[in-house]
């Protein structure tokens, strides 16, 4: 993902120098809250020269670019060390790849660039904009004008192709977006030359248009993965190489590590290779049954590690026979992965009565907190229930937190007054009946 901020309608060098300047004194001030407010005065901007009306709804929109600003640039001054001297060039750098460029020069040349009509950029630029709105026509005729289109890249940090912007994934945070005939859109682009198995540098390089989109939640929402995914293998993408990202992951793997267990089975029904996490996440008990040996003994090169994993992720996706099975070959109940989080988190997370029920019979704790959220098992249930859209998974939420209210659970008051989101909750607790009686244990009806 790209965290990459929108450019105005016809950018200005001089307002980016301007602005990088402005940038630098807020540095030198010290002050945190300076630093939040030449981001929100940014965003504001940005969003005037777009014409957008700063809505309540922007306005929450424009406080999340706000606090993802403040944050990147904490992140900024902990790796770049020259930061603490606040350079004009540091400040510069900072403003560059806040717009998803990575350097001064670069975001420079891609600006003068845009702003001639009929660049390759301008014109690069003009063709994912179409895209990303289904704007097919359009599209059509900038392929037509200008072939080169079809393989050219961004300048931006992330080299993305124009077939990679289907995907709605690793580009552009504003631009990850799925029309209902990006189908069509990808099929034009494939018939125009783009090349199926490019390469982006997305999520540390080695990203393809079939590991993106599997792994996208745009496309899946919008309820076109599959057929997209159908379209890039008609024509030739291929499904052995890693998921998105490079980083060795098989891509139903990486299907499962981003919740899309949709996309994985569809790779796993095409002859995708099976390993022992993604059949324990794809309900595969035969399969899983075939790592070990007729005394249970894990065969190589199956590790520990990844049967571990396996458990966990035949909790998150509701494979009880799986999770059983894996406890009955030794697998501790009490398991957490590097974010802190128990099998039981996951199970609470999905609403999985049956689940929930098996894993504190086997003693896993009902009260241990996670390492990112400091969220126990009843938390994260609670959340769901209050946020989820489906009235049967809320319905289920109850069964779940009273299952975990008996196992000795309790709400900590203190942790849902720490932000608005946990208040919210609260408030939606303490305002019905049966999760009240739930939380006491009692199920009521």
């Amino acid at each position: 993902m790209s965290d990459a901020l929108p450019l105005p309608p016809r950018p200005n060098l001089e307002q980016y120098k301007k602005l990088a300047k402005d940038f630098q004194r807020v540095c030198k001030s010290g002050d945190p809250s300076a630093v939040r407010d030449w981001a929100t005065r940014w965003a504001e901007t940005i969003a005037r020269l777009q014409r957008v009306e700063i809505t309540s709804e922007v306005r929450i929109r424009i406080e999340g670019d706000v606090r993802a600003i403040e944050r990147r640039w904490r992140k900024f001054q902990q790796t770049n060390e020259r930061a603490a001297r606040c350079t004009l060039a540091d400040a510069q750098l900072f403003v560059a790849r806040e717009h998803g460029f990575v350097s001064w020069p670069k975001f420079t040349k891609h600006l003068e660039s845009l702003a001639r009509s009929n660049s390759p950029v301008s014109n690069f630029e003009a063709a994912v904009d179409a895209i990303v709105s289904g704007d097919k026509a359009t599209l059509k005729k900038l392929l037509r004008d200008n072939p080169a289109l079809a393989r050219a890249r961004s300048t931006r940090e992330h080299r993305s192709t124009l077939l990679h912007y289907v995907s709605a994934n690793g580009v552009e945070d504003f631009r990850q977006k799925t029309p209902q005939n990006i189908v069509e859109i990808a099929k034009l682009l494939l018939e125009a030359g783009s090349d199926v198995n490019a390469e982006s540098d997305a999520y540390g390089g080695g990203s393809t248009t079939l590991g993106l989109v599997a792994t996208s939640i745009h496309p899946q929402r919008a309820g076109v993965q599959i057929p997209l995914m159908e379209i890039l293998l008609e024509y030739g993408a291929r499904i052995d190489q890693p998921s998105a990202g490079g980083n060795g992951q098989s891509i139903i793997n990486g299907c499962l590590a981003n919740g899309q267990p949709e996309a994985a089975e569809f790779f796993a029904n095409r002859g995708a290779p099976v390993d022992l996490e993604g059949a324990a996440a794809l309900g595969q008990l035969s399969v899983v049954k075939s790592y070990f040996d007729g005394n249970g003994i894990l065969r190589p090169p199956a590790t520990k590690q990844q049967m571990e994993s396996a458990f966990l992720y035949a909790c998150g996706y509701g494979r009880k026979e799986v999770a059983e099975f894996l406890l009955e070959q030794g697998v501790d109940p009490c398991l957490r992965n590097d974010a802190g989080q128990t099998g039981l988190h996951w199970a609470a997370y999905g609403a999985d009565v049956d689940l929930v029920r098996l894993l504190l019979q086997r003693d896993s704790p009902a009260d241990v907190r996670d390492e990112g959220f400091h969220a126990t098992p009843l938390d994260l249930a609670l959340h769901l229930w209050a946020n989820s859209p489906d009235v049967a998974e809320r319905e289920r939420c109850y069964e779940v937190v009273a299952l975990l209210a008996r196992a000795g659970a309790k709400p900590d008051a203190a942790w849902y007054e720490e932000d608005e989101a946990r208040q919210c909750v609260a408030e939606k607790m303490r305002a019905d009946s049966r999760m009240l009686a739930a939380l006491r244990g009692k199920m009521l009806r």
